[in-house]
């Protein structure tokens, strides 16, 4: 999980030189950036992790419909900055939808507007000018706030350290027609591969369930021949780090899938629960009973 810090510094703007050679002073785009929008913000903001926290209002001008979201914090952490009052604090790194790094919960909805995006995707022209918009970090117990919209998402980290990995032998690479995979299982590996961590379907759920996530890390290994060595022992071993980091529990309210920017699907959690149901028959030394007809 990233945990980088960005105050405003992400968005590089160049300069205009309007005038060169003529007398004219170089002008920045910044001031002539012509003011086609305007909003409202409602930020949280929390100096650390034990500081009460609440909301402060901003105005953000000198907009652009085609601004991303994380570019119009950016304006207003230079504006922040340039007044001599502390930066809004939060998470970014690929700004394209891959790292999931970047972790909002705008206007009530983790990753704001929109349907299989990131917050790093999401764009000014999703609010009307005017518009208030509200902007709070992921809320779980498991995930604690570090600064403003920063959480501490460690917690995955160490779910994937419990059994997200599968065992080796050392030596050199294996020859990559000798375990065959049929291109329906690879496909559905895949799938459950997409997830990026970022945490958006515990923002979500009611009971900052982490069900969806460490299905979609359990089903890309447990169905493919790699993962088959420790497949029962991971199930079991991922839940327990789930529960163990005070993650709550799945109560099938779907909201999960909604949010997911990668739009994972709910089926991981029935495959992941399967999966639970056989380790913990295995364990149990129960065996089938064959009679005789």
């Amino acid at each position: 999980m990233s945990d980088r810090t960005h105050v405003g510094c992400g968005c590089q703007r160049g300069a205009s030189h309007e005038g060169a050679g003529h007398g004219g002073a170089a002008v920045h785009v910044d001031e002539r950036r012509v003011n086609v929008m305007s909003v409202r913000l409602r930020v949280w903001r929390q100096k650390h992790a034990g500081d009460k926290g609440g909301f402060v209002e901003y105005d953000a001008g000198r907009l652009t419909p085609d601004m991303s979201f994380l570019e119009m914090l950016d304006v207003v952490n230079e504006d922040l900055q340039r007044d001599g009052d502390e930066p809004i604090a939060f998470d970014s790194d690929c700004r394209e939808g891959i790292c999931g790094a970047c972790s909002l919960v705008i206007d009530g909805v983790p990753h704001g507007p929109g349907q299989g995006v990131t917050t790093c995707q999401v764009y000014m022209r999703n609010f009307s000018d005017g518009a208030t918009i509200t902007i709070e970090p992921w809320r779980a117990q498991a995930f604690p706030v570090v600064r403003d919209l920063i959480v501490d998402r460690s917690a995955f980290d160490r779910i994937i350290g419990a059994g997200g990995y599968n065992s080796t032998n050392t030596g050199s690479a294996t020859d990559a027609n000798s375990a065959l995979i049929s291109q329906a299982q690879a496909e559905e590996a895949f799938d459950a591969a997409a997830c990026i961590g970022c945490g958006a379907c515990v923002a979500t759920c009611k009971n900052a369930s982490a069900m969806l996530f460490v299905a979609a890390k359990v089903k890309h290994l447990n169905i493919l021949p790699q993962g088959q060595p420790e497949r029962r022992q991971r199930t079991v071993a991922m839940l327990k780090a789930m529960d163990d980091e005070g993650f709550g529990h799945c109560t099938n309210e779907y909201e999960c899938e909604a949010v997911c920017p990668k739009e994972i699907s709910v089926e991981h959690i029935a495959f992941l629960n399967r999966e639970y149901l056989r380790a913990q028959v295995l364990s149990s030394g129960m065996r089938p009973v064959i009679t005789e007809a």
